[in-house]
């Protein structure tokens, strides 16, 4: 295997795993000069399953919850050793890791201003311990904890507005991005490796498995919750939104129907009409609509 392969493959991701491709591109965007602490989850799994890993830089296992406290040890240990110049840090964990149980560790990461750039891998719910839903999963989802049924069409809740909370502690750099735009992906990646500071970066990623779509599929259903305006694309310098990725927005519908987790929707005119919303708000929000030309 050749040295310069930072993520190798032969490791043991699902096919169609959205979150192997997104790690893939990530490290490729950092470069070899980087030290990655993983927390507990599906790509510490699938990636090091001893006594092999598929890693090709420096790589940290943390807990479930404390990727960002450790990647801070490293993040400090590096300055202390004069190499933090040279050397790029990463901290990683999926949605579950993130926005629920590594909330805290991520808090304090961001409010000290480590030169970090955290990465959360958005698969909607934790995949690796059986899909059951966290606080990135979407509205009306159907988990293995919010199950449907005569009483319940899914998750009740929003989807945490993680970047907007991220922002809120006055970092340089907040962005999100989909397995579905791969140069837009690796360019906020290494914006983001060049802003002194802590950044936050969160990726789409869908989960064949716990989606319940194609294996072949994961790219057509990350592009359709762009399009749909379920996943806005933007960025974040210093609080000021300076890009979006502007869509002509699809019905919901088209996203809806190509997963299982969303199959006891499409005959509910109701709840579409309320994930239909959420699009409406995040386009309104974003300003994702992009102006067509008037007809005369």
């Amino acid at each position: 295997m050749e040295n310069n392969i930072l993520l190798k493959p032969g490791h043991t991701a699902c096919a169609g795993c959205g979150q192997a491709i997104a790690a893939k591109l990530v490290i490729e965007a950092a470069g070899a000069n980087t030290i990655v602490v993983n927390n507990t989850g599906c790509l510490e799994v699938f990636t090091t399953a001893f006594p092999e890993t598929a890693w090709n830089v420096p790589w940290i296992h943390s807990l479930f919850e404390n990727a960002a406290a450790v990647a801070s040890g490293v993040e400090s240990a590096l300055k202390y050793l004069g190499k933090k110049e040279t050397t790029n840090v990463i901290a990683q964990a999926g949605d579950g890791g993130t926005a629920d149980i590594g909330l805290q560790a991520l808090s304090g990461m961001l409010e000290r201003g480590h030169d970090i750039l955290y990465v959360c891998y958005d698969n909607e719910a934790y995949m690796n311990t059986g899909v059951q839903r966290s606080g990135l999963t979407p509205f009306d989802t159907n988990t293995t904890t919010s199950p449907i049924g005569t009483k319940s069409t899914g998750n009740q809740r929003p989807k945490k507005p993680m970047p907007e909370i991220a922002n809120a502690h006055g970092i340089p750099y907040v962005a999100t991005a989909s397995v579905a735009f791969i140069p837009d992906l690796q360019r906020k990646v290494k914006k983001a490796i060049a802003t002194k500071g802590p950044k936050y970066m969160q990726i789409h990623v869908p989960c064949p498995l716990g989606w319940r779509h194609e294996p072949g599929a994961t790219v057509t259903v990350a592009r359709m919750a762009v399009e749909t305006g379920l996943y806005p694309l933007f960025e974040y310098e210093n609080g000021v939104l300076i890009s979006k990725r502007q869509i002509a927005p699809k019905p919901v519908q088209e996203y809806l129907k190509l997963q299982g987790r969303f199959k006891h929707l499409l005959n509910n005119p109701d709840q579409l009409k309320l994930v239909q919303e959420v699009a409406d708000n995040n386009i309104k929000k974003y300003g994702l609509k992009a102006e067509a030309q008037q007809q005369v």
